[in-house]
């Protein structure tokens, strides 16, 4: 039995079907033209497609007042949202976490707390960062609060898959998701113009550009941990390291970039259209970008910051957001990422 979003999501294609005036707009409606009904299966994977660029609404001449009513981005927004909560194992922690951000926030207090008692980090101290918290106990810890979700997350893409007919995945596959999710086509708006995200009727890339510095910035951090890795494992390189190394240099760039993408992404989404979006999901979403800001700021002003009275407290504040951010992949927007990333792969083997 199909749910209300996934009926509503059918109803309004089936019109977006008939009429085609929005074809050439992104992957969706690309996708749509395979199809002369809908059902779950393909309701979920076009809705995984759309990046929410919100330009086919905008061109759309049965959106309200007329009596289809139609609001395509918002259908497919809550289409999309439900694939990822229902596929995760313990859904309904999932809805909370997307419905209430403030819980992100309240994770961030409620872990430091317990770097500062448990882990014995004073508040004030002007020790090195391995003096505070020793280079062993942060790997053992990490470890376990990286691949557990990672688990949850892959049993989450593994139904993602089976739901929507995914194959074998070979090559060609591969490279053209990457090379879609690298560039973030489809937030374009088909036509170069670009989203038209903000209210009003201006179509500007900036969106683009903030999701690409969020997207680089991060994938660089991850790039510093696993160059850092390497040197302290493989070749016996123990931490700190200087500016001009590697893991730093992928860090510190990163962190600007994280931090300049997650805010300037905020304050898109203080102008957006809620109507447009999610329903009942815009305080998960300002809390996981609010977190990701959080994680990149505290980690550089940390960075700078090093050797004065402020560095215990800063550790404590980066080491908690970093635990939350990890706890949460799993049930927060971060997931999304990965089921977009699986609906470009998908949509790949349909061409090749």
């Amino acid at each position: 039995m199909q749910s209300k979003v996934i009926e509503e999501a059918n109803r309004q294609l089936s019109v977006c079907n008939a009429c085609r005036y929005c074809e050439g707009f992104c992957a969706s409606f690309q996708a749509m033209t395979r199809y002369r009904s809908f059902n779950e299966s393909t309701i979920k994977q076009m809705a995984n497609l759309c990046h929410n660029c919100q330009a086919c609404y905008h061109s759309c001449q049965f959106t309200a007042p007329h009596e289809f009513d139609l609001n395509l981005p918002q259908a497919l927004a809550n289409a999309r949202a439900e694939s990822w909560e229902e596929s995760m194992p313990f859904p309904a922690i999932a809805r909370v976490m997307q419905s209430q951000g403030l819980l992100l926030l309240v994770g961030v207090l409620v872990a430091g707390i317990l770097f500062w008692i448990v882990g014995e980090i004073p508040l004030a101290s002007n020790l090195s960062f391995y003096e505070l918290m020793p280079h062993n106990t942060l790997v053992s810890l990490f470890l376990t609060l990286f691949f557990l979700p990672l688990i949850i997350l892959s049993i989450g893409l593994r139904r993602y898959w089976k739901s929507v007919g995914g194959k074998a995945i070979r090559w060609a596959h591969l490279s053209s998701a990457m090379k879609a999710a690298a560039t973030l086509k489809n937030l374009d708006g088909g036509l170069g113009q670009g989203c038209n995200y903000e209210k009003g009727d201006k179509y500007t890339h900036t969106r683009r550009w903030a999701h690409q510095a969020t997207m680089y910035g991060f994938l660089l951090c991850f790039l510093s941990t696993s160059v850092a890795t390497i040197m302290h494992y493989g070749f016996l390189q123990e931490a700190p390291y200087p500016f001009w190394s590697l893991p730093k240099l992928f860090g510190v760039t990163g962190g600007v970039l994280l931090s300049l993408g997650t805010a300037k992404l905020m304050i898109l989404k203080g102008k957006s259209d809620p109507n447009l979006g999610v329903s009942n999901r815009r305080s998960g979403e300002y809390g996981f970008v609010s977190l990701l800001f959080l994680v990149s700021t505290s980690g550089l002003l940390l960075y700078w910051l090093s050797g004065t009275d402020w560095a215990s407290l800063l550790l404590i504040i980066h080491l908690a957001s970093i635990a939350v951010f990890f706890v949460t992949t799993p049930y927060s927007k971060m997931a999304h990422g990965f089921f977009r990333t699986a609906a470009l792969i998908r949509e790949a083997q349909f061409k090749h």
